[in-house]
């Protein structure tokens, strides 16, 4: 039962995690278009956004528990 929970706990956390980074790139406007105009500013705002979305799901599924 324990490893039916994990699994569900992680694919939750995956989707929430994917949910969240594609709406801060929406937000914040970091496209396809930035990646071909200038890769070192999007690799640092996807760096951004990637550690904040895994902050947010981290705090809302994992030690809310």
């Amino acid at each position: 039962q324990l490893w039916t929970y994990l699994a569900d706990i992680n694919e939750q956390a995956q989707e929430r995690f994917q949910v969240i980074i594609s709406q801060m790139q929406k937000a914040e406007s970091v496209t396809e278009k930035m990646k071909a105009d200038n890769q070192w500013e999007w690799i640092q705002r996807m760096g951004s956004i990637h550690n904040r979305a895994e902050e947010i799901v981290l705090n809302e599924l994992i030690y809310s528990c």
